[in-house]
């Protein structure tokens, strides 16, 4: 499947990336079952809300906007795109707060990544290793 998009992020390249849905399955929503791709790999660090400049972000969404903003630059970095992601595991402290988060978390997640989604795990955890950090997110990227 190639993916290509003009989404107001670092969206711009084409991907050789394979999204694979057995037979009889049904989609999923905001995530993808498997991936099969080639080329470079990359692998991220967690990353949580904090900004470039050391703040920790307030509030989940906000600091989910941030972790996501900062898998960007680092994939921009590495000239990857959002596109070429193919693995994200999200940590978080309250799965409660993620669920009743969705709608808003969609749309930023949308706006930053763009409507590429990769193959996801959520996992909860009692805490994250950063004081004040309530999400961590942990991506793998293959750079055709």
């Amino acid at each position: 499947m190639q993916v290509e998009t003009n989404m107001d992020s670092c969206l711009t390249k084409k991907t050789d990336h394979r999204i694979l849905l057995p037979d009889g399955w049904p989609a999923p929503r905001g995530y993808s079952h498997a991936i099969a791709a080639s080329g470079r790999l990359l692998v991220l660090g967690g990353q949580i809300g904090i900004t470039p400049q050391g703040d920790m972000r307030d509030g989940f969404v906000a600091q989910c906007e941030q972790a996501l903003q900062n898998i960007c630059c680092l994939l921009e970095t590495a000239g990857a795109m959002p596109e070429h992601l193919v693995r994200m595991t999200w940590f978080v402290t309250d799965i409660a707060v993620y669920n009743a988060s969705l709608r808003p978390l969609g749309a930023v997640y949308r706006q930053t990544m763009g409507r590429h989604y990769p193959v996801m795990s959520l996992v909860q955890v009692g805490r994250l290793v950063e004081p004040g950090a309530i999400v961590e997110i942990e991506a793998t990227a293959v750079i055709p």
